[in-house]
């Protein structure tokens, strides 16, 4: 059974939450305050965290922050009445893996869920190894020769994405919603400029790429 933490402070919301995801089989918690969220988050092992941004004390946004800094690697799906698409991509460059905007489908929260979960469950080791690079997803860590590299969290999100599908193309279609989420509207142009400098930090030869294939017009391949 998987356990789910609901970030929540709105009661008629969080009960809403808890009972339909109970229907679907899952083992709910809520917290109702950032401060009691984060502290729940680091205190017990947790397959998913459902984040509200507009909380009582710590906002989800640190709480997203604080969580990836302390290398929890949990899957964390937002939820916010907010529209603003930089609040979306910011949420998202702090290492949430999917982003909701209220008010949202209970079909599609449930689509959404059933997705990060599927993805954090598929068949990767935990310590992935290709040449010099040790791909770390229990610390969430990238390593060269057992020195960590400094990876930004959609950096580590885009390479994790590729080394799950490792032999794969991904359209930059499929990377946008895997690393950026559904909703968010970035170009493909970004997904190439994320890609260079992911390069610049795990190819020995950037400009001649060994691991990160360029499928011309489609998309990426791992080679690994």
């Amino acid at each position: 059974m998987s356990r789910i933490l609901v970030v929540e402070d709105e009661a008629s919301i969080a009960l809403a939450l808890e009972d339909d995801l109970k229907k679907e089989g899952y083992d709910v918690e809520v917290a109702r305050d950032g401060d009691t969220a984060s502290r729940r988050a680091q205190e017990q092992p947790w397959d998913l965290i459902l984040l509200d941004v507009m909380l009582p004390g710590k906002d989800g946004f640190e709480i997203c922050r604080d969580l990836r800094r302390a290398r929890v690697r949990t899957p964390i799906l937002m939820l916010t009445a907010k529209t603003q698409e930089a609040e979306k991509i910011l949420g998202l460059e702090l290492g949430a893996d999917d982003y909701v905007t209220k008010p949202y489908s209970p079909r599609e929260l449930r689509a959404r869920v059933k997705a990060l979960l599927r993805r954090a469950t598929e068949d990767v080791p935990d310590v992935y190894r290709f040449g010099q690079i040790e791909v770390d997803f229990s610390r969430y860590e990238v390593r060269r020769g057992g020195q960590p590299i400094e990876l930004t969290p959609t950096e580590f999100k885009l390479l994790a994405a590729l080394v799950r599908s490792r032999g794969r193309v991904l359209t930059r279609g499929q990377l946008l919603d895997q690393v950026w989420g559904h909703g968010v509207f970035v170009t493909d142009r970004v997904v190439d400029t994320q890609v260079t400098n992911l390069r610049k930090k795990i190819e020995s030869e950037p400009s001649q790429p060994r691991y990160l294939a360029n499928v011309r017009g489609v998309g990426y391949r791992f080679d690994g």
